[in-house]
């Protein structure tokens, strides 16, 4: 029978709950289960597709297209699991799908209410991950005590009634507080928050409990007397160096032990052998280089995340320490740019900032800094080429300017006519064809790729021969040859130009990191 973990957060949001998803995932898959992942989110939204960067972080899009919540990065991330719509639901989707059955009369006339209706749908869509898998692993979005989540935290109560106790492992993130001046420790917060969380008809078999050096044997039995959980089943998180030394600290700390326990399933050998690799390149780095990441959200460090993640992948498997150094596309500083081993512009929406945006990629073009384009990043780069290259002083996309003469980028056809902005994007992975000798096929070592793209606007045909025929090579099309996927310059007029209307850090992993990145790391030290 399939086993269930729920993980829920208290104290504050952005606890970790995600990360010890990814952490638990990890040392379960090394012991041989199947595991499924589903990250439940409060939020009315249908998907993350049109919440803002500021308020949300990053869009992570699955290769069959669902734009989810940034946790799922990390899911695919540390797992190395391709996750599926399955993997998201939110509160707009439970609450749709619910209307529509009342739409259609499935509901025989009944009073349609949160209890069972609204709860019985998050149940389904949990029972819809275990399929084939040995444990699935639920995420609980939000902080237990939110409005938002109550529902969510019903389900879960109810769900533990239909399945059998001994099948479930109810797992509560939470975090040790430190009063200002003085830093004292306190266990106050996560008492409460248990006490919440009890209040709700659950009581947590596992507390993971944050904290920035650990905490004494003293705090951790005043942690067990009131909360009501074992001395042995409070796992302590202390913050960590590396996202990814991680799973092996919460392993020594008897994280993956305790669950099995809980759930009556035997504990095997783990195999870890490719996170202790990890653990000693990043204690063995031999070089710092600087990268800069030009963009207008740059004040959130969740909203460009899979692509600074992707960056640390292939600093790890080179052993050397990336810096990662936010450029504010709408305060470009040249002398800043001139301290970078390499420039990365990635994607976005929407006019502001796409100057200084320009302004950096022609400094990596002019300069011969390694430069990597991801989706507005290519696009940005082919305006730039067009202005500055082949004399169109006015090419534009017009997503920026409708009245360009010059719409060197332009909007997909068929997205045209599209009213509803959610969901409607080209999304999710495609092929693209590679051209032979080029320099993203030596970096693949392929010549059709697979990579997952999110996007409306597109290179315009119309342009094709002029940009080739003054130098940029398109080195990736599309398999009708009308939409450009990749491009680059020759190495012999620049070490390393390339960009991708993809989003390749959506593939990026700490033991297998994206080549694209992988490529610019490479130039970038050299450059060094």
């Amino acid at each position: 029978m399939t086993k269930y973990i729920f993980v829920t957060g208290g104290v504050v949001s952005g606890i970790g709950k995600g990360i010890t998803v990814a952490s638990l995932g990890v040392l379960l898959k090394a012991r041989g289960f199947k595991i499924g992942l589903l990250k439940l989110d409060p939020y009315l939204n249908i998907d993350a597709g049109t919440m803002n960067p500021f308020q949300h972080g990053e869009v992570f899009v699955t290769d069959d297209g669902a734009e989810t919540d940034l946790d799922l990065g990390h899911y695919e991330r540390f797992t190395d699991e391709n996750l599926t719509k399955n993997s998201n639901s939110t509160t707009g989707q439970i609450y749709s799908a619910v209307l529509d059955k009342e739409r259609t009369g499935e509901y025989l006339g009944a009073t349609i209410q949160i209890i069972p209706h609204i709860t019985n749908e998050i149940i389904s869509r949990i029972k819809k991950v275990a399929r084939k898998k040995d444990v699935v692993i639920v995420e609980i979005g939000g902080t237990v005590g939110d409005i938002e989540s109550e529902p969510f935290i019903e389900a879960i109560r109810q769900f533990k009634r239909s399945v059998g106790r001994e099948n479930i492992c109810f797992v509560h993130t939470t975090k040790i507080d430190y009063i200002y001046p003085s830093e004292e420790p306190k266990t106050k917060p996560t008492q409460q928050s248990v006490s919440m969380l009890r209040s709700r008809g659950i009581q947590p078999d596992i507390l993971v409990v944050r904290s920035k050096n650990g905490f004494s044997k003293s705090m951790k039995d005043k942690i067990a007397l009131f909360c009501d959980v074992e001395e042995s089943a409070i796992i302590p998180a202390p913050n960590a160096g590396s996202l990814y030394q991680i799973p092996l600290n919460l392993e020594k700390n008897n994280l993956a032990i305790k669950v099995l326990e809980k759930l009556n399933l035997k504990n095997r050998q783990p195999n870890l052998a490719q996170w202790e690799n990890i653990k000693n390149q990043i204690e063995n780095t031999k070089k710092e280089i600087r990268i800069g990441l030009v963009g207008k959200y740059t004040d959130n460090p969740d909203a460009y995340i899979s692509v600074v993640e992707s960056l640390k992948h292939t600093g790890i498997s080179n052993l050397v320490d990336v810096k990662v150094i936010p450029i504010d596309s709408e305060k470009i500083d040249f002398v800043k740019l001139g301290k970078l081993s390499g420039i990365v512009v990635p994607g976005g929406f929407g006019i502001r900032g796409i100057e200084g945006k320009l302004k950096a990629i022609k400094f990596a073009r002019e300069n011969k800094t390694p430069f990597l384009g991801l989706c507005l990043g290519l696009q940005c780069a082919v305006i730039e080429f067009a202005r500055n290259v082949c004399d169109l002083k006015k090419a534009s996309s017009t997503e920026f300017n409708s009245q360009t003469p010059h719409p060197v980028i332009d909007i997909l056809p068929e997205q045209i006519k599209v009213e509803k902005k959610g969901g409607s994007m080209r999304l999710g992975s495609y092929k693209a064809l590679i051209k032979k000798g080029s320099i993203v096929a030596e970096i693949y070592q392929n010549q059709i790729v697979y990579e997952r793209h999110r996007h409306r606007y597109e290179v315009n045909p119309k342009y094709h021969k002029i940009l080739k025929e003054k130098g940029l090579i398109l080195s990736g099309l599309s398999p009708n040859k009308k939409l450009v996927e990749f491009i680059e310059l020759s190495q012999t007029v620049h070490p390393y130009f390339v960009a991708t209307q993809a989003h390749p850090e959506f593939k990026s992993r700490p033991f297998r990191p994206a080549p694209l990145f992988d490529g610019l790391i490479k130039s970038a030290l050299k450059k060094a």
